[in-house]
Protein backbone atom coordinates (compact mmCIF):
# COMPACT_ATOMS: atom_id res chain seq x y z
CA UNK A 1 0.00 0.00 0.00
CA UNK A 2 2.81 2.54 0.59
CA UNK A 3 3.78 2.24 -3.11
CA UNK A 4 0.28 3.35 -4.12
CA UNK A 5 0.42 6.36 -1.82
CA UNK A 6 3.86 7.29 -3.15
CA UNK A 7 2.67 7.08 -6.76
CA UNK A 8 -0.44 9.08 -5.89
CA UNK A 9 1.61 11.73 -4.13
CA UNK A 10 3.96 11.98 -7.14
CA UNK A 11 1.11 12.19 -9.65
CA UNK A 12 -0.93 14.73 -7.66
CA UNK A 13 1.12 17.80 -8.70
CA UNK A 14 0.95 16.74 -12.36
CA UNK A 15 -2.80 16.11 -12.11
CA UNK A 16 -3.26 19.53 -10.53
CA UNK A 17 -1.18 21.16 -13.27
CA UNK A 18 -3.18 19.40 -16.00
CA UNK A 19 -6.47 20.48 -14.45
CA UNK A 20 -5.23 24.05 -14.14
CA UNK A 21 -4.11 24.06 -17.78
CA UNK A 22 -7.50 22.67 -18.79
CA UNK A 23 -9.32 25.42 -16.89
CA UNK A 24 -7.12 28.09 -18.46
CA UNK A 25 -7.65 26.67 -21.94
CA UNK A 26 -11.41 26.49 -21.40
CA UNK A 27 -11.38 30.15 -20.44
CA UNK A 28 -9.33 30.98 -23.52
CA UNK A 29 -11.56 28.90 -25.80
CA UNK A 30 -14.64 30.60 -24.41
CA UNK A 31 -13.09 34.02 -24.86
CA UNK A 32 -12.18 33.33 -28.48
CA UNK A 33 -15.65 32.00 -29.24
CA UNK A 34 -16.42 28.82 -31.07
CA UNK A 35 -14.16 29.60 -34.02
CA UNK A 36 -11.59 26.89 -33.20
CA UNK A 37 -14.27 24.32 -32.46
CA UNK A 38 -16.13 25.08 -35.67
CA UNK A 39 -12.95 25.05 -37.74
CA UNK A 40 -11.99 21.65 -36.32
CA UNK A 41 -15.51 20.32 -36.89
CA UNK A 42 -15.44 21.45 -40.52
CA UNK A 43 -12.03 19.83 -41.02
CA UNK A 44 -13.35 16.50 -39.69
CA UNK A 45 -16.47 16.74 -41.87
CA UNK A 46 -14.31 17.50 -44.94
CA UNK A 47 -12.09 14.48 -44.27
CA UNK A 48 -9.04 16.66 -43.61
CA UNK A 49 -8.80 15.47 -39.99
CA UNK A 50 -9.39 12.03 -38.50
CA UNK A 51 -11.77 12.10 -35.50
CA UNK A 52 -10.14 11.52 -32.10
CA UNK A 53 -12.21 8.39 -31.45
CA UNK A 54 -10.29 6.84 -34.35
CA UNK A 55 -6.90 8.42 -33.62
CA UNK A 56 -6.55 7.45 -29.95
CA UNK A 57 -6.91 3.66 -30.36
CA UNK A 58 -4.35 3.74 -33.21
CA UNK A 59 -1.68 5.49 -31.19
CA UNK A 60 -2.40 3.45 -28.04
CA UNK A 61 -1.06 0.33 -29.76
CA UNK A 62 2.48 1.71 -30.06
CA UNK A 63 2.34 4.42 -27.39
CA UNK A 64 0.29 3.24 -24.41
CA UNK A 65 -0.30 5.71 -21.62
CA UNK A 66 -2.66 8.23 -20.10
CA UNK A 67 -3.44 11.08 -22.49
CA UNK A 68 -2.83 14.39 -20.73
CA UNK A 69 -3.38 16.89 -23.52
CA UNK A 70 -4.33 17.02 -27.19
CA UNK A 71 -4.04 20.00 -29.49
CA UNK A 72 -5.20 20.27 -33.09
CA UNK A 73 -3.23 22.75 -35.17
CA UNK A 74 -2.80 23.69 -38.79
CA UNK A 75 0.62 24.83 -39.94
CA UNK A 76 1.73 25.27 -43.54
CA UNK A 77 -1.47 23.60 -44.74
CA UNK A 78 -0.92 20.44 -42.65
CA UNK A 79 -3.31 19.54 -39.84
CA UNK A 80 -1.52 17.96 -36.87
CA UNK A 81 -2.46 16.56 -33.49
CA UNK A 82 0.00 17.15 -30.68
CA UNK A 83 -0.57 14.50 -28.04
CA UNK A 84 1.06 14.51 -24.62
CA UNK A 85 0.77 11.29 -22.66
CA UNK A 86 2.14 9.79 -19.48
CA UNK A 87 3.42 6.23 -19.65
CA UNK A 88 3.07 3.77 -16.79
CA UNK A 89 6.81 4.11 -16.07
CA UNK A 90 6.36 7.85 -15.46
CA UNK A 91 7.87 8.96 -18.75
CA UNK A 92 6.21 11.87 -20.57
CA UNK A 93 5.82 11.31 -24.32
CA UNK A 94 4.98 14.03 -26.83
CA UNK A 95 3.71 12.86 -30.21
CA UNK A 96 3.15 14.91 -33.33
CA UNK A 97 0.65 13.20 -35.63
CA UNK A 98 -0.56 13.83 -39.14
CA UNK A 99 -4.20 14.58 -38.24
CA UNK A 100 -5.54 13.04 -41.44
CA UNK A 101 -3.80 9.65 -41.14
CA UNK A 102 -2.76 9.44 -37.45
CA UNK A 103 0.79 8.72 -38.65
CA UNK A 104 3.37 9.64 -36.02
CA UNK A 105 5.57 12.34 -37.50
CA UNK A 106 7.68 12.84 -34.38
CA UNK A 107 7.92 11.26 -30.93
CA UNK A 108 9.86 12.68 -28.00
CA UNK A 109 10.30 11.10 -24.62
CA UNK A 110 11.02 13.18 -21.53
CA UNK A 111 11.85 12.07 -18.01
Amino acid sequence: MPFFHTRLERSLPMTTAVLLALLVSLGTAHASGDDDHERAHRAVQAGEVMPLEQVLPRIAKDHPGQVLKIELEREDGLWTYEVKLLRADGQLVKLLLDARTAEVLRARRHR
